[in-house]
């Protein structure tokens, strides 16, 4: 099962096929494996830095009500450059866009540290998105390609390991930052992180393309790239819609629809909405973790500030305890011996996470500490970590070689998609069930009764991840 189109070509022989041994950081991987981490790096400091300030921008550019756009609409481009990036990947290799998305994503984050209003902040983060979009399916092409299959896990934990320290640095930096300079900071000083894993990167990725070549095939798939479009212009106007809540907002609904809908359908495996056995149930379960995972977070740290009156700093801290336990969520999935039990882990996975965004609801009951909140996504986040892993794991070894860069953005795809709709409804949610009161400033009762909204986004996604954990068994392919 493959995404690629007819005219892909990369003959270039895998790691795998000239595995010269060592591990990740022997002399012949050091140096790639340091540049790749130092990309997670940045984007995990990224987020954890824009998870604390975001509350705090929302308020400060009048824009509550539209919240989960500055979410969604980051997932919404990224479905667009997930499809420009697989395609460029294949044709050209990974460097270029690579580089390209760094920098875009870089251009991004002055946007909105610099946005006078809402929707500006909102396109800063629209411009994040393309970048990221482009970086990370280059990076999965980068591990396929330059990395025998034995060290994949591994690779995958360092990724998931890069985000141990911002779990834990960014929060407190950015709400120091937030608190004592501005939120706008928190957005401008990070470009300047992105000269480093430029520096230790470029050469090592280099001479990893000299040494597995690809031959230049046709032009990009036109096809392809028309639907990625489409599928992100359809997630948007879905996401205006829901933010309208009257009839008007039926319009650019049902055109969204229309738009997604055929488009989804084009650039996925066949049989992915069905959760058909092996690759598709594979690409499905990836958008069912993450929407649901990053829907529910996306909202904590609104709900710690505004329903338990924590600072920013105490907010994003919240997080941190899920970076920590993903990291050894994903660690445990790439310990000798773990592969006969890829589908326990997901499944068990699933479950972790289904009861750990139940548990941060908790919270809303002003009898139990604030701190239960962290403890919760701590467990979350070793369900992520098992999960997410394993199916990054299991796509690699159901892909072709030369397959790798349309299925690592059909998985992306999944991701992005997942975020997109699932944020999307928790924005809806929100405006509808009391969002309204907190984006008008209002305080007391009004605002308090918001906490029905936060209980229903978080009870929502939580059936979502059980959902997964129930369709976990299909990634076993049929022999």
């Amino acid at each position: 099962m493959t995404t690629a189109s007819p005219t892909s070509v990369d003959s270039a022989p895998t790691a795998s096929a000239t595995d010269p041994g060592g591990g990740v950081l022997s002399g012949r991987y050091r140096a790639l494996t340091l540049g790749i981490v130092s990309v997670v790096l940045v984007i995990a400091f990224e987020a954890t830095a824009v998870n604390t300030a975001m509350p705090i921008a929302a308020r400060q550019l009048d824009g509550l009500g539209l919240y989960a756009f500055a979410f969604s609409g980051y997932f919404t481009t990224t479905l667009f450059a997930l499809v420009v990036s697989g395609q460029w990947c294949d044709r050209r290799g990974p460097l270029q866009p690579l580089l390209t998305g760094i920098t875009v994503f870089g251009a991004g984050l002055v946007v909105a540290g610099t946005a006078p209003g809402m929707w500006v902040f909102v396109a800063g983060r629209a411009i994040q998105g393309l970048g990221g979009g482009l970086v990370i399916v280059a990076l999965y092409v980068v591990v396929g390609r330059a990395y025998p299959e034995r060290l994949r896990p591994a690779v995958f934990a360092a990724f998931s390991s890069a985000w141990v320290l911002p779990s834990i640095v960014g929060p407190l930096v950015a709400g120091a930052v937030t608190q004592h300079l501005g939120w706008r900071w928190v957005f401008l000083a990070v470009p300047a992180l992105i000269l480093l894993p430029l520096a230790v990167m470029g050469p090592a990725l280099a001479r990893s393309e000299r040494e597995h070549p690809v031959l230049k095939g046709a032009d990009f798939d036109r096809r392809r790239t028309l639907l990625a479009a489409m599928a992100a212009l359809g997630a948007g106007l879905l996401q205006y819609a829901g933010q309208r809540l009257d009839p008007i907002g039926l319009v650019p609904g049902l055109a969204g629809v229309a738009l997604l809908a055929p488009a989804v359908l084009g650039l996925l495996p066949k049989r992915t909405l069905r959760a058909g056995r092996g690759l598709p149930a594979v690409i499905l379960l990836r958008g069912v973790a993450a929407g649901a995972f990053f829907a529910a977070e996306a909202f904590i740290p609104l709900m710690m500030v505004t329903q338990r009156g924590l600072s920013p700093t105490l907010a994003g801290l919240t997080l941190t305890s899920g970076g920590l336990s993903w990291a050894l969520g994903s660690w445990l999935q790439g310990r000798p011996g773990a592969e006969r039990y890829r589908t326990v882990m997901i499944r068990g996975g699933f479950l972790a996470t289904g009861v750990a965004i139940a548990g941060a609801a908790l919270v809303l009951v002003p009898a139990v500490p604030a701190w239960a909140a962290a403890v919760a996504w701590g467990v979350g986040g070793i369900g992520m970590g098992l999960t997410v892993a394993s199916v990054s794991v299991l796509m690699m070894k159901l892909s072709a070689p030369e397959d790798a860069g349309a299925n690592s953005a059909a998985l992306q795809m999944s991701d992005a998609l997942g975020n997109v709709l699932l944020t999307g409804l928790a924005g809806v949610l929100f405006a509808a069930l009391g969002g309204g009161s907190l984006a008008a400033g209002q305080e007391g009762a009004e605002a308090a009764g918001s906490a029905g909204a936060f209980a229903v986004i978080l009870l929502t996604m939580s059936g979502v991840a059980l959902i997964g954990a129930l369709l976990s068994g299909r990634v076993r392919a049929r022999t």
